[in-house]
């Protein structure tokens, strides 16, 4: 499969005629070629959704926002479980994810129509016979900058509040991952009533596009899910033209088990958490904080549930775990795999790159440490793949503490029996999202964003509507009917 760009409604190739590969992270082979678009594509095709912006037909016609939306959720549909085999073979995970992603993307996109046609503000008289009136306008232009660990369902939950805010949009997907992105677009493209320049498709190899997209004056929002660095960078970028920004970052989740809890049951949920997507998803479980009472049972039962972990290409049946994205995320994670054996306190289980059958292939077995000191690199940095820390507590504020003790702030989950506590716990704790005895369950009614360091905005729910609206006050004094009582 092959795929091109596609601007102002028509599929096009760029001036240079450069193509770049797509491989599939299990064995190494090209899946197909992309368009390394050039700085004046780029450029071209932020006129072209200006232009298409300026047009009333989208902006203000919520009615046909909704039926674009229901249509692409529509023809998705249809191709769900051809899309779903290609993502597991460019993306590397297990095909049950890729299906419950698809889902989810599906499900995103109709939950975005529903709000296209009810996005209201409000008014009031201050005066008699003086209105204000406050409207939700769509912000503009939005460069959607698509990640490559779920990129089906975080490119919709970008792009389907912003087209139902009125917004147009330019996407630039990931180059690991560029076929899904593609093939998920495609169905949106073939819809007669989506105007031409509303959505526009570029792909590069490269970042030059994506800084364009950052710097451009016709460019309102960017919506990026990322790296703390690139986030950071795209912040500095954007300053200048003072665009919005909706930035998903980094995070080194936090699953807090107490005394209390059902231990044969909670490990292998924790476990699962901590290797969807191979460990490749920001809220992953990557800190298991554990009652002392309890933690050297935790420690064992999650050492055994770890290599439990059935590792290969995620098309086969019962796997658990397939490869990280690419070799050098891989040489990444295994870098700090060595680096972290010598400075854990105790190491429960190296993780590995595999080889044999599997030496063409991105595949890294799970790592679990025990370790006390939270200022430690692997406690503190976000590690992008199946490793995982162990540690203990003694009380609730201990807990909680070590808990905080990081820039991050984008998930975490309470395990235990007692409610109260549960609540108390996930009140003190300087997380977006905080799920209770539960991992990892993120679905479009729910805002999901990150405190701190983990970005900027929420994504999901009516509140993702924020990143891509405007509020507008109009102010009018009509007077008042004389009184002739």
């Amino acid at each position: 499969m092959n795929t091109s760009l596609y601007i102002n409604g028509q599929w096009t190739n760029s001036g240079n005629r450069q193509l770049a590969d797509s491989y599939d992270p299990a064995t190494g082979e090209s899946l197909g070629k992309f368009v390394d678009a050039t700085v004046e594509d780029f450029g071209a095709a932020i006129a072209v959704a200006h232009r298409a912006f300026q047009n009333p037909t989208w902006s203000q016609n919520p009615r046909l926002r909704q039926q674009v939306l229901n249509a692409w959720a529509a023809n998705l549909e249809g191709r769900a479980e051809e899309i779903a085999h290609l993502l597991t073979r460019e993306n590397g995970k297990v095909l049950a994810q890729s299906r419950g992603e698809l889902a989810g993307a599906i499900s995103e996109i109709r939950y975005y129509a529903g709000l296209a046609r009810h996005i209201p503000g409000h008014a009031l008289e201050v005066e008699p016979g003086v209105f204000s009136t406050m409207i939700k306008e769509p912000a503009g232009v939005a460069a959607i900058i698509v990640p490559w660990n779920a990129p089906v369902v975080l490119l919709i939950r970008s792009l389907a509040p912003a087209l139902a805010a009125g917004c147009t949009a330019i996407v630039k997907p990931a180059p690991q991952t560029v076929l899904t992105s593609a093939a998920v677009l495609q169905e949106l493209f073939r819809i007669e009533g989506l105007p031409p320049g509303v959505v526009n498709f570029l792909t590069e190899l490269g970042h030059g596009g994506a800084q364009l997209l950052t710097t451009a004056p016709e460019i309102d929002v960017v919506s990026f899910t990322g790296s703390n660095l690139t986030g950071q960078r795209i912040m500095a970028a954007a300053a200048p033209t003072m665009k919005k920004l909706s930035l998903e970052l980094g995070g080194k989740s936090c699953c807090i088990v107490f005394e209390d809890a059902d231990i044969q049951k909670v490990v292998p949920q924790i476990a699962a958490a901590a290797t969807v997507i191979s460990g490749q998803q920001c809220t992953a479980a990557r800190r298991i904080l554990v009652h002392s009472s309890r933690f050297e049972a935790v420690k064992h039962l999650m050492k055994d549930a770890l290599q439990a972990v059935s590792i290969g290409s995620g098309l086969h049946a019962g796997i658990g775990m397939g490869p990280l994205i690419d070799p050098i995320t891989t040489s990444t994670v295994q870098a700090s795999i060595e680096r972290a054996m010598d400075e854990a306190d105790e190491v429960v289980l190296k993780g590995t790159r595999l080889q044999g059958d599997f030496s063409k292939g991105c595949f890294v077995s799970p790592t679990l440490v025990a370790h006390r000191d939270t200022s430690s690199f692997f406690v503190q940095e976000e590690i992008f793949g199946p490793f995982v820390v162990i540690e203990s507590f003694d009380s609730e504020a201990e807990a909680v503490k070590r808990a905080n003790h990081t820039e991050f702030g984008l998930s975490a989950s309470v395990w235990t029996d007692n409610g109260a506590r549960a609540w108390r716990m996930a009140r003190a704790l300087r997380n977006g999202t905080v799920w209770i005895n539960d991992h990892n369950k993120l679905f479009a009614e729910a805002e999901t964003g990150g405190y701190r360091r983990s970005g900027l905005g929420r994504l999901h729910g009516v509140d993702a509507l924020f990143d891509f609206t405007e509020i507008k006050h109009i102010y009018q004094s009509v007077g008042v009917v004389p009184y002739e009582g």
